[in-house]
């Protein structure tokens, strides 16, 4: 109690407390509600009822973080020192490259964001509420602790509620829980222990009203709610660095330290030799700047960005860019099921009477399908009347409405309802049709303690009323003294045939509802007490959420490229693991076991990473228990994808190392906690997005054993230079040219390189594997190797027949960069002979080539650029050097690949 003596909302648990005592700890009426001042002055204590929303970075902290990175600031200490050395035109140069780099992560982190952005749709939700006897509609945001609020068919549950009274509520919690089935609420009260997926006497902000009404007592709002207590958890998980960021985070932080210490050393070796020392504090400078990457960090973010326009083509979405390539590096895919898997569309899958059953085939709301009997032939309605009447009465007694919006079905109401609605449909009996030729005249609605539906009819034809009734099979057996046969005669009723056949469908993993008719001519009035003993049973109706069409194949694809998938849902065991069998989730290469949220409870905590590991399928947990799972693989060294729709996704989408949300079906919490969304909601995208991200991978590879021996030749050419106490053969402004310019034209090009063959028969590539291998690294060094010795000869070459220094110099640069481009061919594959990559498979390195060559002319022959970077035009025979030392080096190169092929 606070000092106006208003009760904390709180305080207690309220599901165990009766409607009574939760009206008297929230000191309000059950039929009156709130007044306006009280309301008025809740609002003021507990704040509105609205989420918090964290704020991101701001634009200029985006900014800034773009110079976040120990290889920029290298760069940056070069700018400063060459300007304080009034070399303003190398400082000018060294600092274009920065910016050029922030600019461009800059702009390809904005247009991510942008593009999650575009799926967001905030809508407002209103709530009719209660308050001095007069019911009024309010935003959602106004609600307060105490308000009595109406709820309504198709409506949302605007805060959390403890029901204080129900006319068939029933609310679809999928959201919230991963339960597929509507669940029916009423006021009863429930154990403490009772978990919330289970709370029926509660309506939790978020979910759906789906069929009947009700009122509940709003006992939380914002972030009391139990929607906020997932937010929360999403905050406090932890959101990793992908394998690809700390990769490149370490690679980065060597790489700095070794340019410090060698550029340290290379100033020391040059005072020690007795140099001038502003000459020598050049030279490390130019060894600094040529063994920095300046490429990397825009070539890294530039490839991902053309691995995000990919997957926008092939319907995903990724907000961080890192993301795409970590899909590519998972070991374990940790899957929600409904809405995921699944359609999240409830369809009658077999329809039985007592003269056989029929499949049904069709999937989702579409009312595309048919019916069949044993012999798969295709049968109506009108083929057997005990059939036509079990149909009759899911169409009938049913409050569900199915309507077309934007070419696609929307529900109104009950999915099990509408399952029921569609499968008539498929029979011939169209609701439109049912309605008008069978008027209803009296309802008795569903309830949790009745276990049925009623309804009272009229023939038009005949004029005589008739009852439709459906519900649990146990209910209708007991109400129901005869069953019906195909021609309309009646048997006596047969329970045990009957409830073999429902658990029959049970074991499918089939949710079975019964119907019933009271046939003309009963004469005892309609009503719940005079049902019993005048029933006719027609038939069981057996429904599941269907998997999705693509989502077989695409785990299929998950197990051949060596990644395991794993179902975490909240829904039931048994139709968990019917779906996870379907999909062969269950009963492939993984082990066959099913464990429940209460069963994870009571695991040793010294155990529970072996058996998280060792299971398939997991059912009935809560967003807790899904963190800790992902957690737990996460322990055992695995790189975890989860995918999910739903606010109790949120957390573990969070914590994965990459979250992959739905955005036609998913929260915008879901969206909010990913690092990808799927566009059109289908698990088989996964697919694509491994593929894509192996791609991605393989590409960025490429690029840095192609880039690496450059700087690394660059930096030894100036390191040989100082220890001999010779001439520099290349100036710093020169290795950024060399750097910057074959990192665009040439490097970046590798990009583009289309996805070899076999990679999604590879396994998934080691979280502990490093970047580079070791017959990679072998490469890099041999490469570099030939790139020194290839430059140092033609610098002194052109020296000793009598060339100014600055043609030597220009002639060594050429070298690099020719030696590059033969290069950057063989890097098209790291283990193949180039020539099977096809020449005219990425024409974007030809046309790089070509700019290249145009930028190497440029460079060579324009005088304003021979003024600004201290080059001189060459003769032919240079370039007839040049190019014999570059192809013994494509030939060496060849060799290596060829003795290494299988080790790379």
């Amino acid at each position: 109690m606070d000092s106006k003596g208003t009760a904390d909302p709180r305080d207690g648990a309220h599901h165990e407390m009766s409607a009574h005592e939760v009206v008297l700890l929230l000191e309000t009426d059950p039929q009156r509600g709130l007044g306006g001042d009280e309301a008025t002055r809740r609002r003021d204590r507990y704040g509105p009822n609205v989420l918090p929303t964290a704020g991101g970075p701001g634009v200029l902290r985006r900014i800034l973080g773009q110079f976040h990175h120990p290889l920029i600031y290298v760069l940056l200490a070069a700018t400063a020192v060459t300007a304080a050395l009034r070399e303003y035109v190398d400082s000018a140069v060294i600092f274009g490259v920065v910016l050029i780099n922030a600019t461009v992560g800059f702009v390809q982190e904005s247009r991510a964001e942008a593009a999650l952005d575009s799926l967001r749709s905030m809508v407002r939700t209103g709530a009719r509420v209660i308050r001095d006897g007069e019911t009024r509609s309010v935003g959602s945001e106004e609600l307060v602790p105490g308000d009595l609020v109406e709820l309504e068919p198709g409506g949302k549950v605007p805060a959390d509620l403890r029901v204080v009274h129900s006319g068939g509520l029933r609310v679809d919690e999928s959201a919230l829980t991963g339960e597929s089935v509507p669940v029916s609420k009423d006021e009863a009260e429930l154990p403490d222990v009772t978990p919330v997926s289970d709370r029926r006497n509660m309506a939790y902000s978020g979910t759906l009203v789906t069929a009947g009404g009700g009122r509940g007592i709003v006992v939380a709002t914002g972030a009391r709610t139990e929607l906020g207590q997932i937010h929360r958890l999403v905050g406090s998980a932890e959101a990793l660095a992908t394998p690809l960021t700390r990769k490149l985070g370490w690679f980065s932080k060597v790489l700095t330290i070794s340019i410090l210490l060698l550029s340290a050393a290379t100033f020391g070796v040059g005072t020690l030799r007795g140099q001038e020392p502003v000459e020598t504090f050049t030279a490390a400078v130019a060894l600094a700047v040529g063994a920095i990457p300046e490429g990397l960090p825009a070539a890294v973010t530039i490839t991902l960005a053309i691995g995000v326009t990919r997957m926008a083509r092939r319907r995903a979405v990724v907000r961080r860019l890192p993301a795409i390539e970590t899909l590519g590096s998972t070991t374990v895919v940790c899957s929600d099921k409904t809405g995921t898997l699944t359609e999240n569309q409830m369809t009658v899958r077999a329809v039985w009477t007592l003269d056989g059953e029929y499949a049904v085939t069709g999937s989702g709301y579409a009312p595309d399908g048919e019916l069949t009997d044993q012999e798969r032939r295709r049968v109506t309605a009108a083929t057997s009347k005990s059939l036509e009447r079990c149909l009759l009465a899911g169409a009938g007694c049913n409050d569900a409405c199915l309507g077309r919006r934007d070419g696609e079905w929307v529900l109104t109401g009950d999915p099990t309802e509408a399952a029921m609605l569609v499968v008539a449909t498929k029979g011939g009996l169209g609701h439109d049709d049912v309605v008008r030729r069978y008027p209803r005249s009296e309802t008795i609605p569903f309830s949790s303690e009745r276990q049925y539906m009623a309804t009272l009819h009229h023939d038009r034809d005949t004029g005589r009323p008739f009852g439709l009734v459906k519900g649990s099979v146990e209910r209708i057996v007991a109400m129901s003294d005869a069953a019906m046969r195909a021609d309309g005669s009646l048997d006596p009723l047969d329970d045990k045939r009957i409830l073999r056949a429902a658990e029959d469908l049970a074991g499918r993993g089939l949710r079975v509802l019964a119907t019933a008719e009271r046939p003309p001519g009963v004469t005892r009035a309609f009503g719940e007490d005079e049902l019993p003993g005048t029933l006719v049973f027609t038939g069981l109706q057996a429904m599941l959420d269907p998997p999705r069409a693509a989502a077989a194949s695409a785990v299929e694809a998950c197990h051949s490229a060596g990644i395991r998938v794993k179902m975490i849902t909240g829904d039931h065991a048994a139709t968990a693991s019917a779906i996870a069998t379907q999909l062969k989730v269950l009963g492939t290469d993984q082990c066959d076991r099913v464990l429940t949220g209460a069963e994870l409870r009571d695991l040793p905590d010294g155990r529970f990473a072996e058996v998280v590991e060792e299971t398939a399928v997991f059912a009935r947990v809560s967003p807790e228990q899904k963190l800790r799972l992902v957690e737990a693989l996460q322990g055992r060294g695995h790189v975890v994808a989860v995918t999910g729709d739903g606010v109790n996704d949120a957390p573990a989408l969070r914590q994965a190392d990459i979250g992959v949300a739905m955005a036609r079906s998913g929260t915008e919490v879901a969206k909010e906690a990913a690092d990808m969304v799927l566009t059109d909601d289908d698990f088989a995208t996964i697919e694509a997005a491994v593929e894509e991200g192996r791609g991605v991978f393989d590409n960025l590879t490429k690029f840095l054993v192609w880039t690496l021996p450059t700087n690394l030749g660059e930096g030894l050419v100036v390191l040989v230079a100082i220890v001999l106490g010779a001439t520099l053969p290349l100036l710093p402004t020169q290795i950024l040219w060399i750097n910057m310019t074959t990192a665009v034209f040439l490097g970046l090009m590798l990009a583009f390189e289309p996805k070899e063959a076999g990679l999604m028969r590879r396994p998934p590539r080691d979280p502990a594997r490093p970047l580079l291998t070791r017959p990679l690294i072998v490469r890099v060094f041999l490469v570099a190797a030939l790139l020194v010795a290839g430059a140092s000869w033609i610098f002194h070459w052109e020296q000793q027949t009598g060339q100014p220094v600055a043609e030597a110099r220009t002639a060594a640069l050429n070298l690099f960069v020719v030696v590059e481009i033969f290069y950057l061919f063989s890097c098209r594959t790291l283990s193949r002979p180039v020539w099977r990559t096809g020449l005219m498979s990425n024409r974007w390195i030809l046309l790089g080539v070509l700019a290249q060559a145009a930028g190497q002319l440029a460079i060579t022959y324009v005088p304003v650029m021979n003024r600004i970077f201290g080059t001189a035009p060459l003769s032919g025979g240079a370039w007839l050097r040049i190019l014999a030392v570059s192809a013994a080096a494509a030939l060496v190169v060849a060799v290596d690949k060829r003795l290494r092929r299988h080790l790379v």
